[in-house]
């Protein structure tokens, strides 16, 4: 198995995925190559939670200007996951 820190790369915390952690779903940057339960054992071996679901979400890359200069936004692929009820992580608090 791979490190669970290679699997998850960083919270995304956006106004969309803020209001989804009402519904106890937080959304992760993850690997390339990770699948959904890479994902899951990584989130529950790292937060120390009990995982119910995970959605995986490639978002393409798109071009993107500033000026006279193009360039691609780079291409990232997104785990909602969705944990058991009464459980929350402390990462996406202010």
């Amino acid at each position: 198995m791979k490190n669970v820190y290679d699997i998850i790369r960083r919270p995304m915390i956006t106004e969309k995925t803020t209001k989804l952690i009402e519904e106890r779903k937080y959304t992760f940057e993850v690997a390339p190559g990770a699948n959904k339960i890479e994902v899951k054992e990584a989130v529950e071996k790292i937060f120390d939670v009990n995982v119910i679901d995970v959605n995986i979400i490639n978002v393409h890359r798109k071009k993107r200007r500033v000026g006279k200069y193009e360039g691609m936004r780079p291409a990232v692929r997104k785990a909602i996951v969705t944990l058991a009820e009464g459980q929350k992580l402390d990462v996406f608090e202010v």
